[in-house]
């Protein structure tokens, strides 16, 4: 099938070069021309596992090709997937910008029906507000006799959203637990449910995995899953802080409520808070789209509010430890990234802690496996410029490198290399044995071997 998708960034460029693995013909198209430029030579913006030579493979193989080129983008697909950004604007809501320019693309060049596929993360509504687009530039069109070819009904908008974790999204798309397709019901919907259905076939051999909706819930059903999943977050982490005054160990009370099928053990590790792209953005949008139809969500402005002060906790610990005074002190900060697998910096926690301890004085070496150099682009915007030419912020090439007479280690992000460390080594290295645990990642009996341990709700 001819594929086209529009906008690559994370989830156009995944879904774009998986729809190439399994033998679809895909072109994706973007307006950045440098961001084109570098995967016609195989340079992917973003660190994402098996994506790179997924991508190599396919372009090889000619069905997977980047352009520039709007006209021949859209006139090529059958299926045309718009996965543009939709960042927060400053009162929570979802900046649109880029997926409506999307639907005046389509609308400004296509010649035949398409399905239009609405990938990226919007509210409720929005397959309508791009139908509508579509809709008047044909009409300005056909005002000219342009598309004369076109029959009266030319497109159809339908809703996919995407369920893919960073770190793990080509296996994700690839295997995925559901294929969400919000379609117009009855016999107007026949057509783009039998499309979709035919180009997921390949992903369903073992079961049938599309749940088949109407195209509104299907829009509210992404943000539906993220506000679940960050409440359960929040939930986790006020229990946690509430078990360090109650002296419990929340790690024991994870067991114990994860072991109930009603529950379930997923997402329901404590910790520094969730960060990325999606949860903090998806969640403050479906405050926005409630307050706009006179309802507050209250659970999630909790879930929102427990978050951003859950960044702030380790914090503290520190301050308790050794005083608001850091200066003089050094911190061996481990994790980068705002989860494992990704150099994503977005709402990262580890960027709440390294401004903190610097405001306090402190000189921070950090080590990440991958997020450097993400890493030093968003703290220059964080900090004052000052604070890089002074060396209050310096980084390793290994985590004890880091950790080289340090006062503490602090760890942020829950990386597999930092789990099981020789703490004998680690031990040695260290200024003295503190060691700040923001994901609960090492056992508490680990103070029997002479260490200062702080955790989150242990």
């Amino acid at each position: 099938m001819n594929v086209t998708v529009l906008g690559i960034g994370y989830v156009g460029l995944v879904t774009g070069t998986c729809l190439a693995e399994i033998g679809n013909d895909v072109v994706c198209f973007d307006v950045d021309e440098e961001k084109i430029d570098h995967l016609r030579t195989g340079q992917v913006p973003f660190q994402e596992r098996d994506l790179p030579e997924l991508i190599r493979r396919n372009a090889a193989f000619s069905r997977l090709r980047f352009t520039t080129d709007a006209v021949d983008a859209v006139r090529h697909g059958e299926v045309i997937f718009i996965a543009t950004g939709t960042p927060a604007e400053p009162n929570g809501s979802a900046n649109l910008s880029h997926v409506l320019a999307a639907a005046q693309t389509i609308g400004a060049h296509m010649r035949d029906d398409k399905i239009v596929v609405q990938k990226s993360t919007v509210p409720v509504g929005t397959a309508e507000r791009v139908r509508s687009v579509i809709v008047e530039q044909l009409e300005r069109r056909r005002a000219g006799q342009d598309v004369a070819r076109l029959s009266a009904t030319p497109v159809t908008v339908v809703s996919n959203p995407e369920f893919l974790k960073e770190g793990a999204a080509v296996e994700d798309f690839m295997r995925p637990d559901r294929i969400v397709i919000g379609s117009e019901p009855g016999a107007s919907g026949e057509r783009p449910r039998a499309v979709m259905g035919q180009l997921y076939a390949p992903f369903n051999r073992q079961r049938d995995r599309i749940l088949h909706m109407d195209v509104r819930s299907a829009e509210m059903t992404k943000y539906a899953a993220n506000a679940m999943l960050a409440t359960r977050i929040s939930f986790m982490n006020e229990l946690a802080n509430l078990a360090d005054a109650l002296g419990v160990d929340i790690e024991q009370v994870r067991k114990g409520i994860g072991a109930d099928p009603r529950i379930g053990y997923g997402f329901l590790y404590a910790g520094v808070g969730y960060g990325g792209s999606c949860f903090p953005k998806d969640v403050q949008a479906l405050i926005h789209t409630a307050a706009g139809h006179g309802q507050s969500l209250q659970i999630l402005q909790a879930v929102r509010d427990v978050n951003d002060a859950q960044k702030r906790v380790l914090v503290d610990k520190v301050v308790r430890r050794f005083g608001s005074d850091l200066l003089g002190r050094t911190f061996a900060l481990w994790g980068l990234s705002f989860k494992p697998n990704t150099d994503d910096m977005r709402e990262a926690p580890s960027r709440v802690m390294i401004k903190a301890l610097v405001e306090h004085g402190a000189r921070v070496v950090a080590y990440d496996p991958i997020a450097i150099p993400e890493a030093k682009r968003v703290l220059a915007e964080d900090l004052d410029s000052s604070v890089h030419e002074e060396g209050r912020v310096l980084y390793a090439d290994s985590p004890m490198q880091a950790v080289q007479n340090a006062d503490a280690l602090i760890v942020m992000t829950e990386w597999k290399a930092f789990k099981s460390p020789n703490f004998a080594v680690l031990k040695s290295a260290l200024k003295q044995p503190v060691i700040f645990d923001g994901r609960n990642l090492y056992d508490p009996a680990i103070r029997n071997q002479g260490f200062e341990y702080f955790a989150i709700g242990r």
